[in-house]
């Protein structure tokens, strides 16, 4: 049977998924605070009928070997962090990070996510949450009296009682040393792994982490017309390994209707 069977499968699954994958950035095209990601490919093992550098005699070596590979796999996806445009929609709870970070927020039972996505809102507490709920971390509320929200670059939130600002609440950032080890749980979530390493808290616009932009959030960083170059190419790849296999398949019928 010919290998090339089995490298040009290998070759249309890794098409495959890299056709998933640009899909997936593509419907994410407008999620707030989205990150793209990127497929890492790499070749499989070689069949070495000869080994480079082989003797041949009189003390001569080969100068090149026989070296057949086994087709491709997919390694890994990578999350690509630059940054998204901002969008300033005037909403006082909004905030996008100009730079790095992420926002933390916390559930009822302690699940912690982080987030590039700054669509907080005020819950019946008046607590600063995300659409699904979970509270911003640490906790900042926002007072019923309070006639306005102010949100500094740096993170700090002031309302406006009685005509003064009064300050209710520090909005704190966290990095980490590998961001593309952090695990995707969906809904604009990150979770923490080994490979990510613990967070680094710290203010915004110090020690290296970015600014808040308030009244704004931060569109995904997908761009349509690489995507769907990359899609292109995907699709093409693909037709051309399942070339390599009818052709496969047309040699074998040769050689049989020569056995005949």
């Amino acid at each position: 049977m010919l290998k090339a069977f089995f490298t040009s499968a290998t070759g249309m699954r890794a098409q495959e998924l890299l056709i998933d994958n640009t899909a997936n950035n593509l419907a994410n095209v407008n999620t707030t605070g989205f990150k793209k990601s990127h497929v890492e490919f790499s070749d499989l093992i070689y069949d070495v009928s000869k080994v480079p550098g082989a003797p041949i005699g009189d003390g001569q070596f080969a100068p090149i070997g026989t070296q057949i590979g086994n087709g491709v796999r997919v390694t890994g996806t990578t999350n690509v962090f630059t940054q998204g445009a901002p969008i300033q929609d005037g909403i006082e709870t909004h905030m996008a990070i100009e730079g790095e970070g992420f926002f933390k927020v916390i559930d009822t039972a302690d699940l912690i996510g982080y987030t590039r996505d700054g669509s907080f809102t005020k819950n019946v507490n008046g607590e600063l949450v995300n659409a699904a709920g979970l509270r911003l971390e640490p906790g900042i509320t926002i007072p019923e009296t309070a006639m306005g929200v102010t949100i500094s670059e740096s993170g700090e939130v002031s309302v406006l009682e009685n005509g003064e600002p009064s300050p209710v609440g520090q909005i704190e950032l966290y990095r980490f040393a590998n961001p593309t080890g952090l695990r995707q749980a969906g809904g604009n979530l990150y979770q923490v792994t080994e490979a990510s390493g613990q967070e680094i808290a710290g203010n915004p616009g110090r020690d290296g982490f970015g600014k808040i932009r308030a009244k704004s959030l931060e569109g995904s960083n997908v761009e349509v017309v690489s995507e769907m170059v990359s899609l292109i190419t995907a699709q093409r790849a693909y037709e051309i390994n399942s070339r390599a296999i009818k052709a496969g398949d047309e040699m074998l019928s040769t050689t049989a209707q020569i056995v005949r």
